[in-house]
């Protein structure tokens, strides 16, 4: 007896049901963040702002700041240039100031080649040679460069040679010195600023000029200095 062969068919596989997001959602939704992002603010920071100098800051506080720096050179300056024995004598004096010569005994951290430096390059490019101004910072540097030209290293150059490094006639020095309270109630705090400069005479030990600025300043805010 012949065994009869029975088929079955199975039903086709149904395809599976993708979520409903479609290629255009998807762009729109990436173009949405794209905006978002390019528009949402920047509440970590401000941008920068360009400040005059002589004018007072958003950081203002107790202490110097850069509108003092550039008063109180810029009165060194004029005082300075209008005193006779030092800027209007024939034969135009030497002078020495650097850093090193200005002491800072006040509370706040500065750095004293601001004003220096400041007062210097004021002073040489307003005097137009009524002051020459020579340079001890630099001194072993000088000292090898005229061995070199002595020892035939290199040529003369073209000023020709001195016997010796300039003598100096005065030494511009000064001092940075504050007096600090604080009212524990309030908060506030206030500073008093002195800052002294005087002319030496380095062969007889006269003071031939002097100056001061000073100010006194109060505030609440405790602005960092550095």
């Amino acid at each position: 007896m012949a065994s009869r062969i029975r088929t079955f068919h199975l039903p086709a596989p149904r395809a599976r049901k993708r979520p409903a997001l479609t290629s255009a959602s998807a762009l729109a939704a990436l173009a949405l963040l794209l905006s978002a992002c390019a528009t949402a603010p920047n509440s970590a920071g401000r941008g920068p702002v360009d400040i005059d100098i002589s004018q007072k800051g958003p950081a203002a506080g107790t202490g110097i700041e850069s509108r003092d720096i550039a008063a109180m050179t810029d009165e060194m300056m004029r005082d300075l240039l209008a005193t006779p024995d030092v800027s209007r004598r024939d034969k135009a004096p030497r002078v020495v100031m650097d850093p090193t010569l200005f002491v800072n005994e006040s509370s706040q951290t500065i750095n004293k080649n601001l004003i220096v430096d400041r007062l210097r390059v004021g002073l040489n490019r307003a005097g137009k040679g009524r002051m020459v101004f020579v340079s001890r910072e630099h001194a072993k540097a000088i000292d090898l460069e005229r061995d070199r030209k002595r020892t035939g290293a290199t040529d003369v150059g073209t000023a020709g040679m001195t016997e010796a490094q300039f003598g100096v006639d005065y030494q511009l020095a000064g001092r940075i010195a504050s007096l600090d309270s604080r009212n524990n109630k309030s908060g506030m705090q206030q500073r008093y600023m002195q800052v002294t400069f005087e002319m030496l005479d380095l062969e007889s030990g006269a003071l031939v000029w002097s100056n001061q600025y000073e100010f006194a300043k109060a505030a609440a805010d405790d602005v960092v200095y550095r």
